[in-house]
């Protein structure tokens, strides 16, 4: 969806009080001109999504639940807000779909944001993807509804913006020309620590990331490399490659984001400092650029630019969830559903202290040995997967917990 120059995007902002929604709002202040912030959504933090309506004005705010959703609505009552609050998931799907939203930022983590993306594409809207897991638990059914709904999809992972910023502007030559599909990864915190002292990593340790600033769950996922594992589903689907065309290799810097080889074996990269709000302004602005606010890179500064395989320096003991990716990639349809449930379940147990670090593997694998699943053909048949995957999840962690 491409607006004329005068008319401002209408934004709904999915997920409006995490690092993402953040980032996003933090780009849309800078550019008043172009941009108009039609809904917000957020899970439980009343005080953050209150001051952002004081700031945006939106004509929707969306909690995830009835109480929360009462609180806020309040809030907004007493300080004279015209904003008008409503709950539940159905209603986040609601303002992904409106007629009047031009542009959907996805940023709620995990599943629960499935079912608002599935509806944002039904509706033809311009999709900015920072949740990989509504991609990964939806597969070929979410991009089928992109296609048969008309909408543009574009993601906002920085690995996955890298590829799409590398990739030729006409999708039908993408499998023609691609040799293979280069993501990067920093290594997160434990790229250089003994593999054998990783059943004593604490949630805090966990949680800091050397280079870049994200949530909790993403966070853990950067140290175990589990979200590499679900960059690479996410961009088996996004870029219509083979499996064993997506390739990781740690470049600890996070200077190069991704990078495309092409048949000739030339390499296309893309480059920046490790900012979201550069794909943030590429997705918001997409095709044209406009200032995201991020710092620029400066080449004289720079310290060298290093790349370690996977198969070395012990990195295969560290990060042993990482090769599940393309197991589920060969396994029936909905298994890459089950491994981001069991991973779902797993962080979460070990966040809440429950199990160890070094046992969240352990939850994924046995896991995706338990459920089998017949490929899910609807949104209903995928809510249940994910259901079944989390229940079987959470027996194995009371199974195994510390």
């Amino acid at each position: 969806m491409i607006l004329a120059n005068n008319v401002k995007q209408r934004i709904a902002i999915l997920g409006s009080t995490g690092s993402i929604g953040v980032s996003t709002l933090d780009v849309i202040a800078r550019h008043p001109d172009r941009f108009e912030v039609f809904a917000l959504s957020a899970s439980t933090q009343i005080d953050l999504i209150l001051q952002q309506c004081v700031q945006f004005k939106p004509l929707f705010a969306v909690m995830a639940s009835e109480p929360h959703g009462h609180v806020l609505e309040q809030k907004c009552r007493d300080l004279g807000l015209t904003t008008r609050v409503l709950w539940g998931a159905s209603a986040i799907t609601e303002v992904a779909s409106h007629e009047q939203v031009d542009t959907v930022m996805a940023a709620i983590v995990g599943a629960a944001g499935l079912a608002s993306c599935l509806g944002a594409a039904r509706a033809g809207k311009r999709l900015l993807l920072a949740n990989k897991e509504a991609l990964v638990v939806g597969g070929d059914y979410f991009m089928q509804a992109v296609v048969r709904g008309g909408a543009k999809l574009l993601p906002i992972d920085s690995e996955h913006s890298a590829v799409f910023q590398s990739l030729p502007d006409d999708a039908a030559v993408w499998s023609q020309q691609i040799d293979k599909i280069i993501l990067t990864a920093s290594g997160g915190p434990f790229r250089q620590r003994d593999p054998h002292t990783l059943r004593d990593v604490t949630p805090e340790q966990a949680c800091a990331h050397p280079n870049w600033v994200m949530g909790r769950k993403i966070s853990v996922d950067s140290a175990t490399m589990m979200n590499k594992a679900l960059e690479v589903i996410e961009a088996r689907y996004l870029f219509g490659v083979n499996p064993d065309q997506i390739e990781v290799v740690i470049h600890p810097q996070s200077v190069i984001h991704s990078m495309v080889q092409y048949k000739d074996n030339s390499v296309v990269a893309q480059l920046g400092t490790p900012d979201m709000k550069v794909p943030i302004a590429y997705g918001l602005s997409w095709p044209d650029r406009m200032a995201s606010g991020a710092a620029a890179l400066d080449f004289r500064a720079m310290a060298d630019m290093t790349f370690e395989s996977l198969d070395s320096n012990g990195h295969e003991l560290r990060f042993p969830g990482l090769k599940l990716a393309w197991s589920v990639l060969q396994a029936p349809a909905g298994s890459t559903a089950v491994l981001n449930a069991a991973n779902e379940v797993a962080v979460a147990a070990f966040l809440d202290g429950h199990i160890r670090f070094d046992q969240i593997h352990g939850v994924n694998l046995e896991t995706l040995e338990t459920v089998t699943t017949a490929g899910p053909q609807s949104l209903e048949d995928l809510l249940a997967l994910d259901a079944l995957s989390r229940d079987v999840a959470h027996q194995v962690v009371r199974h195994i917990g510390v």
